[in-house]
């Protein structure tokens, strides 16, 4: 197995730049902070080199953003772009909405656990 160094960076996050996000999508993570009451010191970020499609820049550059919500433990990994400014938002964007009980992401994905283990149940019952 290959020697791989990391570089890892470890800050406390600051509030990113809107970057090239509408100015509607940046004023709803805004407005998700203040409704969850999330404080921006509780969240550790990470900038790891990324792996995958995307080349040199990708590969050699800590592109990829890991959130860590300290009082929850919650992760949270992104790397779809190859600006970083871009991934911190999305980052933080979807961190939220794993904070969010109401958050419609989570409620599909109950819906979608249910169905499967509802299929499961039901194929397991016609091998019988």
């Amino acid at each position: 197995m290959r020697n791989l160094k990391f570089k890892i960076v470890n800050l406390k996050l600051n509030l990113p730049p809107q970057s090239q996000l509408t100015d509607k999508k940046y004023a709803e993570i805004i407005h998700l902070i203040k409704d969850l009451n999330v404080d921006l010191n509780d969240i550790e970020e990470r900038f790891i080199h990324g792996g995958g499609r995307g080349g040199q820049k990708i590969n050699k550059s800590s592109n990829t953003v890991q959130l860590k919500h300290l009082p929850t433990g919650t992760l949270v990994k992104y790397q779809k772009n190859r600006v970083r400014a871009m991934n911190r938002i999305l980052a933080l964007r979807d961190l939220l909405d794993k904070l969010n009980p109401d958050s419609k992401k989570l409620k599909d994905a109950e819906k979608i656990r249910k169905q499967k283990s509802r299929r499961k149940r039901k194929n397991l019952k016609k091998e019988e």
